[in-house]
Formats: C-alpha cells, structure tokens, sequence
C-alpha cells in the first residue's frame, strides 16, 4: 500500500485472487481509515473465479458506503465485462491495461492457459 502524489492510497496486489484468497484479500482493506480516493492495482494479479468478482465488489460497495471512490487498474478485459454490473461502485482504468485471456478449451490436446485478472 502507498499513497500517490496526489493523495490517493494505492493497494497494489500481489498473486491470484480465488476462493481460497478471498477473506484475506477483504481484510487488506480499511476504508474507514482510507483517503476519499482509492485505487486497487492488478498488475501482478489476476481474478480467477466468480469468489475474486464477488470480493471486489464487496470491497467496493463498503468504499461506496463512505462516500469514497474506488479505481480498479491492470484487469483483464472479461474481468471488466463481468465487474461492469457494478460500474456505479468502481472506475476501472483501461488506458494502460494489457489484453489477457481466460483459459482455453480444457479439451484440447494442447496445454491449457489460465489467465484472468
């Protein structure tokens, strides 16, 4: 966690936000202690399943009960589908995100990719 030029606090995350990740990933945050401008930072991170949706948007509904404004960095474009059901919550920034992938058919004789984010 720091705080950027501007005063805003960025959580820069580390890993694979999942099932298992879920409650630790919640309790990273303290939005009663944080600016009134936020940002969670997916660079070297991905959101792997429907648990990692969920958490952000709970993570974002309790930054919205403050009045505080919440920007999500570095998601995957099908992360960004998903999350835009909750776009009066949170402002994901695109302008510098790269195109990832989910995964592959897991029929294939090929290896199997699992990106997210």
């Amino acid at each position: 966690m720091q705080t950027n030029e501007y005063g805003s606090r960025i959580y820069q995350l580390h890993g694979v936000l999942f099932f298992g990740s879920v409650a630790r990933f919640r309790d990273l945050f303290t939005p009663q202690d944080d600016p009134d401008d936020v940002g969670i930072d997916f660079y070297f991170s991905r959101v792997f399943d429907q648990s990692g949706l969920e958490a952000i948007t709970a993570v974002a509904e309790k930054y919205q009960r403050l009045g505080e404004r919440l920007h999500l960095r570095h998601l995957s474009e099908d992360c960004r589908n998903l999350l835009n059901r909750a776009g009066y919550l949170v402002e994901v920034n695109i302008s510098e995100d790269p195109r990832y992938h989910v995964a592959t058919d897991c029929g294939t004789s090929s290896p199997t990719v699992m990106a997210g984010g």
